[in-house]
C-alpha cells in the first residue's frame, strides 16, 4: 500500500523564504540595516505579501530582525558564538562565522601592577608591567575593551609598536611566542560611563568580564593576563568538554 508522507515534513514556501533570508542576514547584512520593503521582497520571491510576512515572522521569532512601525524591518545583532577552549582565537573564530573583526589600540604604557594584576603574575603589587588596551569591533560595531598585561619587560620594545590587530599574533610573529589559555574566569557587571562611551552602549548596560591567564605552550608561568569587557548582548560563550 502506498503511504504518502505527511505534508508538514516538507518546508512550506514561507519557511523556504525565511531560510534564504536568514542566510543573507548571516553574510550580507549588518546590525542596523533594514530589509527591503515587503512589496520588493514579495516580488522578488514571487509570493503574496501574506506569505512574505509569515517568513518575516519566523525571523522575528528567531531574533534576527525587529519590526519598526512605520519604518521597516530592522536587522538585529546576533550574539557571536565564542568557544572557550585553550586554543580559541578571537579573530579566527569570527572570520569563520563570516564576520569582519578589527582591533585598534587605545593605550600602551608601562605601569605599576594593581593587586589583581600582581596576583595574576605572582609578583609584588606595584611592580612594573606592560599594559595594552585595544578596542575590538565586529563589522564596525564596538564589541569589547581588552586590557592586556605582560609581565616580562623585555617584550616592551616590540609591544610598544602595537597599533592594531591582535596581540597574540604580534607575540608569535615578532617574538616566536605561542600562547595557550590556562584559566578563564567570567563574571558580569554594569558598564561605567567611560566604558559605555567607548562601547557605544547605554550607561549601566550589562557587560561580561572575562579574565584570562595565558602561558607559553608547555609552561605554567603566566606570560599574559587579559581582562576583557564585552557587550553581553553580542556574545555567547560555549564551554567545550
Amino acid at each position: 500500500m502506498y503511504l504518502s508522507r505527511h505534508p508538514t515534513s516538507y518546508p512550506t514556501r514561507y519557511q523556504e523564504i525565511a531560510a534564504r533570508l536568514e542566510q543573507e542576514l548571516r553574510h550580507h547584512y549588518r546590525c542596523g540595516d533594514y530589509l527591503p520593503a515587503e512589496q520588493q521582497l514579495a516580488a522578488r520571491f514571487e509570493v503574496n505579501r501574506h506569505t512574505l510576512r509569515r517568513a518575516i515572522d519566523q525571523l522575528v521569532e528567531r531574533g534576527w530582525v525587529q519590526r519598526r512601525q512605520g519604518v521597516g524591518v530592522l536587522v538585529l545583532m546576533r550574539p557571536i558564538d565564542y568557544p572557550l577552549n585553550a586554543q580559541a582565537r578571537f579573530s579566527q573564530n569570527l572570520l569563520e562565522q563570516g564576520s569582519h573583526p578589527t582591533s585598534e589600540k587605545l593605550l600602551s604604557v608601562l605601569r605599576p601592577a594593581s593587586s589583581h594584576v600582581a596576583e595574576a603574575f605572582g609578583i609584588a603589587e606595584g611592580e612594573t608591567v606592560i599594559h595594552l588596551r585595544p578596542l575590538r569591533r565586529v563589522n564596525g560595531v564596538a564589541l569589547c575593551l581588552v586590557d592586556h598585561y605582560v609581565g616580562d619587560l623585555r617584550f616592551w620594545p616590540v609591544l610598544q609598536t602595537f597599533t592594531h590587530g591582535w596581540l597574540h599574533d604580534l607575540l608569535r610573529d615578532q617574538l616566536a611566542i605561542e600562547l595557550t589559555r590556562v584559566r578563564t574566569k567570567i563574571s558580569a557587571r554594569r558598564a561605567q560611563a567611560k566604558e559605555s562611551k567607548l562601547l557605544e552602549i547605554p550607561n549601566m548596560a550589562p557587560l561580561l568580564c572575562v579574565r584570562t591567564l595565558n602561558s607559553r605552550e608547555g609552561e605554567t608561568v603566566t606570560t599574559e593576563y587579559s581582562v576583557s569587557l564585552t557587550r553581553a548582548d553580542m556574545i555567547e560563550f560555549t564551554m567545550e568538554h
